[in-house]
């Protein structure tokens, strides 16, 4: 059907292009064709209405009579254009500028006397151009004619006739701007026509809200399309310097989320400013802005739809409302936005600092806050995000992933937490997602449970999905289920990485410390060998068991607690206020209450250690509140105004150290950080009835700047800061499960620049031995209770394929107590050791599928295992073994009578019949 179609981005075939065809006549010919056609459709259009059919004008000194007619200028152009098309074609196009054959068509579209039909008729001929890619990459002026393009379509003006045709030629713009991203000319637009696109684009969104359900939804669709079409071209733009400036610069420039604006109510602008992008201040002048696609705009595209997110914090799910209306929420659509940028870029990001740093901020922050959201479909949205980040971007996003898994994935999948059975669902599914990456739990080891300050994420998500797949006073959940898939899926992966694996299965040994030296600061000299990271994360995980049993003894006693540390050589013998400060700043599970009681003492070494202590804060560039937030967040402020009086001026000490712009001396710091604290307790706390208001606390601090007054803006926004949100003094115990609040991620960040390599895990084993001691006894007991409560087939295969995993790897480590327990357990399910109750144990075993699985397990368990290690004697498994021998050679069928040489050589026999299925009809 014809000889002209839409090119691919990617632009392979370009005959149509200006210059590029490569006959002397029908290419060329055939766009003159084109854009005669369209000329000739939007004049249709026009003559439609009298007004366009020609225009009188009066005599004039030379002029003509009063009877001629002259053309519109919006008519005159385009027949203008009618007549170079057909000149261009005989051999002169591929020096033609695209903006000779664009501009007519623009000014229709910027004309406010215009309707509906006129406009959306020229938007359908731009779109035809732009698809068809006559406007080619290397045409003449091509920037500046895709630039004029979104001016005009953006800035575009159009007489309201009826609500349907208002509808039409919106939908049209969309198809204008999609087709100019989409283009093989794409790269060609400036940074800020890119971001004028994506508001536009979204203004319509906006605004089709108040329209019909199909515009509703096209637009909203034509949105992620353009999202999709700009980040796609992240892998072809080459790394370039993206100066802080240059950041600074274009931040919240390109694009505002404010209400589509209708000038008056019978026309409609697409862009109230003008041919202005955003608020208009500051873009044309932004060198960065104006450079062609590249990074920036990313940037800001990505700033402006994490601002989205904020628009409502709290999505209350009215029952009541349409299933339609809720997917479609404000929030969930820039979260899949989002997540549309971020699946087409992830693989490329890490190459553009400015797009990494954004990722590992503000981005994941605003996931972390959502990711506690009651909707299901949101929380979703985040997981699958979280997901993406962690399979292309995991090595620059540690701390990140760690925060997520400790305070949304933990939180939301245990009921303990106030999380409802849906959040749960969608959560362990996540998790499970996660772990199906064999190389997922392993690196959560290494990485996580393997570094002195970070928490055991491998520890505590084996815990939760043992937990999980246990049935609380109820049948077999799917949640249940569920948990069992993410078991059975780790302890697979680690029985797979058992399959030729070297030596190294072998349990590491790791030197005993003999003296004290600065642990704190050991590194991993290369995390692409094993050789020094496997004894590095062993060394490590070392350190920190000794770290929390010396935590153990010191929330019991202090003293007790430095004596351990000292014995095992984690602290010097003499101790030392600096290292005692790293103990208290860096190792999670103090007890807050007594860490706060220690640092406000009196004496001179617990002084000293409060100084040490505040030294390990970073507070540049943050304001007074957000770093005081922080650095009480780490202990409890003791109750006694001496201590308060210590605790305060060490923290005023440092803060003046890194920031002192705003004080003449500390002692105004320490002032003002003391009447912060009094500010805090009196809006804060319900005793207080009569609160302080603005005026009371900005006269409270007058002139103690050195005897000047501090601005009255800074202690307005101070008052404020306390008023809407308390600092809390009394801080959550523990490193687990809790909240994500600003400060801490303040302070995530600032150690994310300190904290040890991420180490991806292959394919050997290097850790799996101690990975399996820690999941063995949880998971048989885990797969034993689903495997003995439920009925599908199924579920009972993957059960199954569980308990032959965990067998496998018994076998491999040497653990034989395990083989021994999961080898009763196994014969327990068979039904033949406790038959005697049984009229027809023949009938009721070839009848229970459960009980012949479990018997072809054993066997096979046997066989396989049994003589794994010639220095290991399986006496349990034996025993149990001929025991079920013997059941069968005498109740079962005469076949069996020959497994009473099994131990013989002639153990296959059984598996054999088995599965061939000779005892189903028994």
């Amino acid at each position: 059907m014809g000889g002209l179609r839409a090119a691919s981005p990617s632009g392979a075939g370009a005959e149509a292009d200006a210059g590029v065809g490569s006959g002397p006549g029908e290419p060329r010919l055939a766009m003159a064709c084109v854009l005669a056609s369209e000329v000739a459709t939007v004049l249709a259009v026009m003559r439609r209405n009298v007004r366009w059919a020609g225009v009188r004008y009066g005599v004039g000194d030379g002029g003509a009579g009063d009877d001629e007619h002259l053309d519109h200028p919006l008519v005159a152009g385009l027949k203008a254009l009618r007549r170079r098309a057909a000149a261009w074609g005989h051999g002169r196009w591929a020096g033609v500028e695209p903006l000779l054959y664009l501009r007519p068509f623009l000014d229709v579209v910027r004309s406010d006397e215009t309707g509906a039909p006129i406009t959306g008729a020229a938007l359908s001929s731009l779109h035809k151009i732009l698809t068809l890619d006559l406007v080619g990459p290397g045409a003449p002026g091509v920037a500046e004619a895709m630039g004029a393009v979104v001016d005009a379509v953006t800035a575009c003006r159009f007489e309201v006739t009826d609500p349907a045709s208002e509808e039409a030629v919106l939908a049209r713009v969309l198809q204008v701007l999609l087709a100019c991203v989409r283009g093989r000319a794409a790269p060609a637009l400036a940074n800020r026509h890119v971001c004028a696109i994506v508001s536009t684009c979204f203004r319509v969104v906006q605004q089709a809200g108040t329209k019909g359900e199909l515009l509703q939804r096209v637009s909203r669709q034509t949105m992620q399309e353009v999202i999709r079409s700009v980040f796609a071209r992240l892998q072809d733009i080459d790394t370039t310097v993206f100066s802080d400036e240059q950041a600074s610069g274009c931040n919240n420039q390109g694009l505002g989320a404010e209400e589509t604006e209708n000038g008056k109510s019978d026309f409609v602008c697409l862009n109230s400013s003008g041919d202005e992008v955003g608020d208009g201040s500051g873009v044309v002048q932004d060198k960065a802005m104006m450079e062609p696609l590249g990074v920036p705009c990313m940037v800001e595209i990505l700033q402006f739809l994490s601002s989205l997110l904020n628009i409502a914090e709290d999505i209350d799910v009215n029952p009541k409302m349409n299933p339609i209306d809720f997917d479609e929420d404000v929030p969930l659509f820039a979260l899949g936005l989002i997540n549309s940028a971020i699946e087409l870029s992830a693989s490329s990001i890490h190459r553009h600092k400015k797009l990494m740093d954004f990722v590992q901020d503000e981005l994941f922050r605003n996931l972390m806050h959502f990711g506690l959201s009651m909707s299901p479909l949101i929380l979703s949205t985040v997981c699958s995000i979280v997901f993406t980040l962690f399979y292309h971007l995991r090595h620059e996003l540690k701390l990140q992933i760690e925060a997520f898994f400790s305070c949304v994935i933990l939180r939301l999948a245990q009921s303990r937490y106030g999380a409802s059975y849906q959040q749960q669902e969608v959560a362990l599914e996540a998790l499970v997602d996660f772990c199906r990456q064999k190389e997922f739990m392993a690196e959560m080891y290494a990485n996580m449970d393997c570094d002195l300050q970070c928490s055991n994420i491998f520890e505590e998500l084996a815990n939760l999905l043992s937990k999980s797949a246990f049935p609380v006073n109820s049948p077999l959940s799917a949640l249940n289920v569920l948990a069992l898939d993410g078991l059975v899926a780790v302890i697979r992966a680690m029985a797979e990485r058992s399959d030729g694996a070297p030596q190294h299965h072998e349990q590491t040994t790791v030197p005993e410390i003999s003296e004290y030296f600065p642990f704190w600061q050991l590194k991993c000299e290369s995390s692409n060998d094993p050789d020094q990271w496997v004894k590095f994360v062993h060394q490590q995980k070392s350190i920190k068991r000794k770290l929390m049993v010396g935590v153990e003894h010191f929330n019991r006693d202090k003293k007790k607690g430095f004596e351990y540390l000292q014995g095992v050589h984690l602290l010097p013998e003499k101790l030392d206020p600096h290292n005692v400060a790293l103990f208290f700043r860096y190792t999670p599970g103090l007890d807050k209450n007594l860490l706060g009681d220690y640092l406000g003492n009196h004496d001179e070494f617990s002084i000293r250690v409060l100084h040490e202590f505040a030294r390990t804060f970073d507070f540049k560039e943050m304001n007074l509140d957000a770093a005081l937030r922080l650095f009480l967040e780490t202990f409890r402020l003791p109750g006694e105004s001496q201590k308060i009086q210590r605790i305060l001026e060490a923290f005023s000490e440092r803060y003046y150290e890194q920031s002192p712009q705003m004080f003449v001396n500390r002692d105004a710091a320490l002032v003002l950080s003391y009447s912060v604290i009094m500010l805090n307790t009196d809006q804060h706390n319900v005793r207080v009835k009569k609160k302080m208001t603005e005026e009371d606390f900005i006269r409270n601090n007058r002139r103690i700047n050195g005897g000047n007054d501090l601005p009255r803006e800074f202690l307005s926004e101070l008052y404020y800061s306390i008023c809407r949100n308390e600092i809390r003094t009394i801080p959550e115990q523990g490193a687990g499960c809790s909240e994500m609040s600003f400060c801490r991620w303040v302070d995530l960040m600032w150690r994310s620049k300190r904290t040890s390599m991420y180490i991806a895990c292959d394919s050997y084993p290097f850790l799996d031995h101690e990975m399996f001691s820690v999941m063995a006894g949880p998971t048989v007991a885990a797969i034993s209770v689903v495997f003995d409560n439920v009925e599908h087939e199924e579920v009972l295969a993957g059960c199954i394929d569980g308990f032959l995993s965990v067998a496998k790897l018994a076998a491999f480590y040497h653990h034989d107590d395990v083989l021994n327990d999961l080898v009763v357990a196994l014969c327990k399910f068979t039904t033949l050791m406790s038959s005697s109750y049984i009229d027809d144990p023949v009938t009721a075993f070839g009848e229970d599928t459960k009980a012949r699985m479990a018997t072809e397990a054993v066997f096979t368990i046997a066989t396989t295992y049994g003589d794994h290690n010639p220095a290991l004697t399986l006496e349990h498994e034996k025993r149990n073994v001929h025991d079920l021998i013997a059941k069968l050679s005498l109740d079962v069928h005469p076949k069996v009578q020959g497994l009473s040489y099994w131990y013989q050589g002639s153990r296959a026999l059984f598996l054999e019949e088995l599965h061939a299925g000779q005892y189903r009809s028994l």
